[in-house]
């Protein structure tokens, strides 16, 4: 007769999945189940917060292309977890929640006043792709196969599997338990195109005069940055990709119209007349797809290509609506135009166009770099970013956090590699970038990974630095130091003179948008690991060169200029983003 533990159950068929790692915080209620991991080749990983296992999943996912794993206890520790499971599953992330439950005869439903216990799974099934509740021994490798397969299917995501505490630390027999390998219950190969809509989507772009194609994060989750780079070189058109698409053709291509152009790449999109999308949802942040910022529908034929056949034609009618992965779409596009490659004339005319729009892409550029001319103490906060693309080059893992913070970041960076960037793209989650960095490192082991934050979302979840220090994780921080919500203060500044009048009060200034100081240096001292503080860009490179020199998890605290950080570029392109109605 076997014997075995309900919780080395769980961790068997982690393993058989591939996982490695699995990120949260230790409890009795499933020890049973970390007990397990040594024997099963799983690490542990432990943050500080369980809001930050959720995110050093859903990092770890993002870059690995494996299935990213945390855990919570019941009642608080599941409500810790909630914030980073909306995260997670909004930025379309693989994660696999596991949670413990109190006894199943105390709960689902409350007995009355159960203690550390509310409705996990009714909860977390809200902001997630599926949330069950495991019922029994005999049927937890049944419950885990669905969460696996439910995980595995469309878009990516979180799907959470509530395990009672009775079933995770119980011992039983276990000769009938039905485990079986990943292949034996859930699709394990990537869902293929027809060759009829890859012939059709070939076809569409032969004949098309000034073809365009858009990118999202599912080429980038499929690996398939090269099979869009053999496709976008065979069209000659220029390439455009979403926020969190980035890296998925490497900025200093040819033909790509970076985030940071936003008129060549406005003109580029509503001059198309065909537009190959791939793995984008088309969303807020795209515009919706709609003009003037891409081209009528009557005017502009739309392939679009997704492994989530809901968001097909959502926000913008289609010509061809394909369902499958992005890298099997791209590589047998890729093979079909080589195969019968446009004509000559055609692909000139495309490699024209793409080069007339670099030309604009150039000028803007110059214009964002007229910053860089800004050498004051405290800094301009261009000066940090374009230091550490001099200092780091291509390889590193970049993660960027905040709100102006991150913009800063974005437009004075270059990602030439895929799987280079982290952030939270859809969400704008303040502090989620300290644990994500962690996650960087650990998933990369072999690169540097450097995060620039702003001082109000390094706040958030600074102890991270205790887990970094813990387990070996040489990242670095930058935090942008400018004592306020930067983002806010200047909305406030602009919209509350046009509320006031109607609210009727004589009140002045901004409200509650300036903090004091944390000395965030000294802090990481405190803990243990390296610290810096810099004002003069003329000494940052050499407070880099000490950090990696450390070989500790660095902070270095950079005093940026207050006023000079409030009018990062884009904002009102941001602003007018979010005026823009769906419809």
């Amino acid at each position: 007769m076997t014997q075995m533990v309900g919780g080395e159950v769980l961790a068997r068929m982690l393993a058989a999945e591939g996982v490695e790692v699995v990120f949260g915080i230790v409890d009795g209620t499933y020890m049973g189940f970390f007990a397990s991991f040594e024997k099963h080749g799983i690490r542990m990983v432990s943050p500080r917060h369980e809001t930050s296992a959720a995110h050093m999943a859903g990092a770890y996912a993002r870059l690995t292309g494996k299935l990213g794993v945390c855990m919570a206890s019941n009642g608080p520790g599941v409500a810790n977890v909630l914030p980073g499971v909306a995260v997670e599953n909004g930025e379309g992330n693989r994660v696999l929640l596991i949670t413990s439950s109190r006894r199943t005869p105390i709960s689902y439903p409350d007995r009355g006043g159960t203690y550390q216990y509310f409705n996990q799974t009714g909860v977390t099934r809200a902001m997630s792709k599926w949330s069950g509740a495991v019922p029994s021994f005999d049927r937890l490798p049944e419950f885990f196969r669905r969460a696996a397969r439910i995980s595995w299917a469309g878009r990516p995501g979180v799907v959470h599997l509530d395990v009672p505490e009775t079933v995770m630390n119980g011992i039983f027999e276990a000769d009938s338990i039905d485990l079986r390998p990943p292949q034996a219950y859930r699709r394990t190969e990537p869902v293929e195109p027809t060759p009829s809509q890859v012939a059709r989507t070939a076809e569409l772009l032969r004949n098309a005069e000034r073809p365009h194609v858009h990118v999202g994060s599912g080429v980038l989750h499929a690996h398939a940055s090269d099979a869009l780079e053999r496709v976008s070189e065979a069209i000659g058109s220029p390439v455009t990709t979403s926020w969190a698409g980035r890296g998925a053709l490497p900025d200093n291509h040819e033909q790509l119209l970076p985030i940071w152009a936003m008129e060549p790449i406005n003109q580029a999109r509503s001059e198309a007349d065909v537009v190959l999308v791939v793995g984008s949802r088309l969303g807020e942040t795209d515009w919706w797809g709609k003009p003037p910022y891409w081209g009528k529908p009557d005017e502009q034929k739309l392939i679009q290509v997704d492994i989530d056949e809901e968001i097909l034609g959502l926000n913008k009618a289609t010509e061809l609506a394909i369902v499958a992965d992005a890298g099997t779409f791209l590589s047998a596009l890729a093979a079909e135009l080589e195969r019968s490659p446009l004509e000559d004339r055609r692909l000139q005319t495309n490699r024209a166009r793409t080069a007339g729009l670099a030309e604009a892409v150039g000028k803007v550029r110059g214009q964002l770099d007229m910053a860089l001319q800004n050498t004051a103490s405290p800094m301009h906060s261009a000066q940090v970013p374009a230091a550490c693309q001099r200092f780091f080059g291509d390889d590193t893992v970049h993660v960027f956090d905040g709100g102006n913070a991150t913009v800063w970041a974005s437009f004075f960076s270059e990602i030439n590699r895929p799987d280079t960037l982290l952030s939270t793209f859809k969400f704008g989650m303040l502090g989620a970038g300290v644990s994500q960095a962690l996650a960087g490192q650990i998933a990369k082991p072999d690169s540097k990974v450097v995060c620039i934050i702003g001082d109000g979302a390094m706040g958030f979840h600074f102890q991270e630095l205790e887990t970094a220090l813990r387990n070996g994780l040489p990242v670095i921080y930058l935090v942008l130091c400018d004592k306020q919500w930067g983002m806010v203060k200047l909305t406030q500044s602009i919209g509350l003179g046009m509320l006031r009048p109607a609210i009727q009060t004589d009140q002045q200034g901004t409200i509650n948008a300036d903090f004091e100081e944390i000395q965030f240096d000294k802090v990481a001292e405190a803990m243990g690991c390296h610290g810096e503080r810099v004002a003069d860009p003329a000494e940052l490179e050499a407070a880099l060169q000490r950090s990696v020199d450390s070989g500790k998890p660095s902070v270095i605290h950079v005093d940026v200029d207050p006023n000079m950080h409030l009018f990062a570029p884009g904002l009102q392109e941001f602003k007018a983003m979010h005026q823009e109605p769906g419809a």
